[in-house]
């Protein structure tokens, strides 16, 4: 029999479009011969809507039927809103593609969990701690990994009288150029590059307006890697590819709107040093206890050569543009070989967790 697929995506966050994108890309990979697949949006009120297979080529007002997740946990069904009378969708497993806020901190994950419905990719704290930044940060470098290094600031931290004291902190302990971000969100929203302390204020404000906790991070002069890692307890790591952005950094527009920047997959790099970023790919990967998939993100400083891992994405981008698919497909497998994987992963581990003791025995 096929199995049924539950293709989530949309959300709640700046990288709605983007979770689109990701979605239109698996829909046309996975095999149909094997699955069944339902497509679901959320809106961006959070509304759950079951789309026809031509969803994405359809207009924004056409949303289909709002669906809502079955209360009973083990019952992976979608029931109709409005109209009860409608058969229900039974489902066997979730592909959650919705990027960003609300989609891969945690939170989607745990309802996931609080449902007992297969889903792929990581849990709730690895997708919790891999969102944010300063977190994520804080586990690798205690379990060895190089970080570049930052500084971490609370929204009332830079409120007008402690403003000058946080700009001092980064002058003396970063320097200059710096990178300020949002600890929690993805597709580079929100991130500036500062070379200076008067445009500070203006990085900080915008980083702001996506969470309230943000970090600055030295900024290198550096080449930007990346690797793609697959697997449960024993992954693997793609080969390496590089990303040559014509912007400044590697930014929304840069990774998403402009067609100029190069990626470089394999990227020129000697046998000894990929695999040397193979490894610790895989080393940050069960480091932040993660799941099914990460793209982890690197660094290499063009003065000193020296290697850092800038973060890890529990959901990375799907998207034509994304390097996550292309990595493995240059390491010989296929995007439909690499769906069939990951869903194969989500349902493994869900059976081994369904087995869990739930009721207290005692010996008497």
């Amino acid at each position: 029999m096929k199995l049924r697929i539950g293709l989530l995506y949309g959300g709640r966050s700046v990288e709605h479009e983007v979770s689109i994108s990701s979605a239109r890309s698996i829909f046309q990979a996975l095999d149909r011969d094997r699955y069944d697949i339902s497509l679901v949006e959320v809106d961006y009120s959070g509304h759950w809507y079951l789309r026809e297979p031509d969803a994405f080529s359809a207009k924004e007002s056409e949303k289909g039927m709002e669906v809502s997740l079955a209360p009973v946990p083990g019952l992976a069904t979608l029931l109709p809103v409005a109209d009860p009378s409608q058969p229900a969708i039974a489902l066997d497993v979730i592909f959650p593609i919705i990027h960003g806020r609300n989609g891969e901190d945690g939170t989607l994950q745990g309802l996931l969990e609080l449902k007992e419905i297969p889903y792929v990719g990581s849990g709730v704290l690895s997708s919790a701690a891999q969102m944010d930044k300063d977190i994520a940060k804080k586990l690798l470098a205690q379990a060895g990994l190089p970080v570049v290094p930052w500084l971490t600031f609370r929204q009332h931290e830079l409120k007008d009288d402690q403003r000058e004291a946080a700009e001092n902190a980064v002058g003396v302990q970063l320097g200059y150029p710096v990178f300020v971000k949002p600890a929690n969100s993805g597709s580079s929203v929100g991130i500036s590059k500062v070379k200076d302390r008067e445009s500070l204020a203006a990085a900080l404000g915008e980083a702001l307006r996506h969470d309230d906790k943000l970090i600055v991070e030295r900024g290198l002069d550096a080449r930007e890697i990346e690797v793609a890692v697959l697997g449960d307890d024993v992954p693997e790591a793609s080969v390496p590819g590089e990303i040559k952005p014509s912007h400044e950094f590697y930014d929304y527009q840069a990774k998403y709107l402009d067609s100029s920047t190069d990626l470089l997959i394999p990227a020129p790099l000697s046998d000894e040093r990929s695999a040397s970023l193979r490894e610790m790919a895989t080393k940050a990967f069960r480091a932040l206890d993660a799941a099914g998939m990460a793209r982890v993100d690197f660094l290499i400083d063009r003065v000193s050569d020296e290697i850092y891992i800038n973060e890890l994405n529990s959901l990375p981008g799907f998207t034509d543009a994304s390097m996550y698919a292309q990595l493995w497909q240059a390491t010989g497998l296929s995007m439909p070989e690499l769906l069939d994987r990951l869903i194969d992963l989500a349902l493994k581990r869900n059976q081994r967790r369904g087995g869990f003791q739930r009721r207290f025995a005692s010996d008497g």
